[in-house]
């Protein structure tokens, strides 16, 4: 396999920066203790993210982030793993149009799939309900987990289980024992990865949540103050997603999630 030459690593190098810029931007224009959005500044401050503990509206809104993605992420896997199961390893008629109907919402735009959800929400009279949200989230995070409990159950080598039960062990001590924690870096790696993108999920919240349900991303959306202090709440979302990116990368690996290497 040939080697980058320098060309092709310093056009890399371009790339990133100019990805990674506006991201680089808004964490050091957190730390200004100035009143206004400038770069360069004076020094480093934390007090804008100090600030944020006077408006009790970020700090609800966070925790209903966190919750709901926990709810969301945990709900995905219940589904996500006895399909990714049945998908793997079995032969059924209908096997590919449950595949198809679990990942659909890869390729269904979120404006789409939030105002389907408000109209369906609004038909059935579910607006403003918590449980009703983590089933919209659900379904848009469903897929990120069912993909990564089917590379572990495609990439998982068989004989031990078949090992086991000419040993003895019925099907569920085989399932806890051996087919658990072969799979359980896809199962660990598809629930952090549903959690993330619940967590930062806005397109379609912003149709579906309510005054009592607002998520973070679209609290911030929907503040119309530009200042330090929306610089520093931007610069939490972008520590904690890159916090669990690098669990999910120490987890299961990016690489594995990126290119689909088994």
């Amino acid at each position: 396999m040939r080697k980058n030459g320098p060309v092709a690593l310093a056009f890399h190098t371009v790339v990133i920066l100019f990805v990674l810029a506006p991201l680089l931007i808004v964490v050091l224009v957190a730390f200004t203790p100035e009143e206004t959005l400038t770069l360069p500044t004076r020094g480093l401050s934390l007090r804008w993210f100090r600030a944020i503990l006077d408006y009790p509206d970020f700090i609800s809104a966070f925790f209903n982030s966190v919750k709901l993605a926990f709810a969301s992420a945990t709900l995905s896997l219940v589904i996500a793993l006895p399909a990714g199961l049945a998908i793997g390893r079995s032969r059924f008629p209908g096997r590919g149009f449950l595949n198809a109907l679990l990942l659909s919402p890869l390729v269904i735009p979120g404006l789409v799939l939030g105002i389907a959800m408000l109209r369906f929400f609004a038909l059935i009279g579910a607006t403003g309900s918590f449980a009703w949200l983590v089933l919209a989230h659900m379904i848009v995070i469903t897929p990120f987990v069912m993909r990564l409990v089917l590379a572990s159950v495609s990439g998982m080598d068989r004989s031990i289980e078949h090992a086991a039960s000419s040993l003895g062990a019925n099907a569920w001590t085989t399932f806890r024992r051996i087919t658990l924690p072969a799979i359980l870096p896809g199962i660990t790696g598809g629930w952090l990865l549903a959690f993330i993108n619940s967590f930062d999920e806005l397109t379609m919240s912003v149709f579906v949540t309510s005054p009592q349900t607002v998520t973070l991303p679209v609290r911030m959306y929907a503040t119309e103050s530009i200042d330090p202090m929306m610089a520093s709440v931007s610069a939490l979302v972008i520590f904690i997603t890159t916090g669990a990116m690098l669990i999910l990368d120490r987890v299961y690996g990016l690489n594995r999630i990126l290119i689909g290497q088994h």
